[in-house]
């Protein structure tokens, strides 16, 4: 006697004519969903796209239309879905012109891969930045998708204001220097013997200030480029920070500031610190800068080990740098935006670039920096420098 497996129905016997065939265990339905084509067996659902999705069938009709999507156009899917898409998305190019018969997708020439990215216009005027890719089985094929993608402008709109106001801020810091050094220069060169060498020699040390100030606004310049762009490059070499803050100290007072005004304190021992020198110098130089025009009463700068929490590493030895002073402080709705560019904490002067340069600055040598408020009520400025290491042992 054969024994069959469990759930399986008994085969005729071989050689009838009547047997049935046995019929093949159906494969589960899957839904067709042209937006999942799967790649490696994995495909994100179209919602989880951060830009805006839309594919259209071979027909010309929209199939995909995603959240994203209809965020950026303000349209819903349910009046998008289905029409034709020249229909449901209506569009312009900025003098007034209807983009689809000018791209012309499924009758224009077959060897076009897509459109580029540009600036179009929605109905009521709302711009979206848009890109097409014409999807064919084989070259100059007819088009069997389009796909065409949505963004905002307002990423764009911000990096361009950003730009805008930072070539506005350097033009303007630029021209006060710039008109001293060129009068001067041409007072001297046309009335050279009419002056006394006192008179020259004070028009010359104004130059020299004015180039000066040429000089650091340019390296400022340079600084945002390379900040932005991840290119801030460090030099580690050993730095004593609490030689470093002394000698800035020691600028200030033979500047004119009276000595009484600054307390350094430091408190050993302060762990090696492999950085780079200049740029130490630089943010030190800024935040006591800052300490001693914005804020008032004694300036105190303390220099000691960094606290655990200080770090996002668990274990780093560290040095720690705060600054504060006593003056009015920073007001606490203002603490948020202190690092960001053409930040002012007043009328003073100064470019507003200085802090956000500070911040990358301590950033690119893998530091922290903090603002707050200082125990006798003004800024307080607090940053940290891990002890690195040498380029060549890194």
């Amino acid at each position: 006697m054969t024994v069959l497996p469990a759930g399986e129905p008994p085969a005729p016997p071989a050689g009838d004519p009547h047997r049935a065939p046995v019929p093949a265990p159906a494969a589960p339905a899957v839904a067709a969903d042209p937006c999942r084509a799967t790649a490696g067996g994995y495909a994100p659902h179209p919602d989880d796209l951060p830009d805006g999705l839309l594919v259209a069938d071979g027909a010309g009709e929209v199939v995909c239309f995603n959240a994203a999507a209809a965020r950026i156009t303000g349209l819903r899917p349910q009046d998008v879905l289905g029409r034709p898409v020249e229909q449901a998305l209506p569009l312009e190019d900025l003098e007034g012109r209807r983009w689809w018969p000018l791209t012309d997708p499924y009758g224009g020439l077959a060897i076009r891969t897509g459109q580029p990215e540009r600036n179009l216009l929605l109905p009521g005027g709302r711009e979206v930045l848009v890109a097409a890719r014409y999807v064919r089985e084989r070259p100059a094929g007819p088009l069997q998708r389009l796909v065409v993608t949505l963004r905002g402008t307002e990423a764009r709109r911000r990096t361009e204001r950003s730009h805008a106001e930072l070539i506005a801020t350097v033009a303007h810091e630029l021209r006060s220097p710039l008109t001293s050094v060129k009068g001067f220069t041409a007072t001297l060169l046309a009335k050279w013997e009419r002056f006394t060498d006192d008179q020259k020699k004070l028009m010359l040390e104004t130059v020299d200030a004015d180039a000066n100030r040429v000089t650091r606004l340019i390296a400022e310049l340079l600084d945002i480029s390379r900040i932005d762009s991840g290119r801030l490059e460090v030099r580690r070499q050993p730095v004593d920070l609490a030689a470093a803050v002394q000698r800035h100290v020691d600028a200030h007072i033979a500047a004119g500031q009276p000595q009484d005004r600054f307390t350094v304190r430091v408190s050993g021992p302060l762990p090696d610190l492999w950085a780079d020198p200049d740029k130490v110098d630089q943010v030190l130089g800024n935040l006591l800068e800052n300490a001693v025009r914005h804020g008032e009463g004694r300036v105190t700068i303390d220099v000691a080990p960094a606290h655990p929490g200080d770090l996002t590493e668990r274990r780093c030895d560290a040095t720690a740098v705060t600054v504060g002073d006593e003056g009015p402080g920073i007001p606490e709705e203002s603490m948020s935006r202190v690092f960001t560019r053409f930040w002012r904490g007043s009328k003073r002067g100064g470019t507003g670039l200085g802090l956000y340069i500070v911040k990358g600055i301590v950033e690119a040598h893998g530091g922290t920096i903090t603002v707050g408020r200082a125990a006798g009520g003004g800024a307080e400025f607090r940053f940290t420098l891990p002890v690195g290491a040498p380029a060549y042992l890194a």
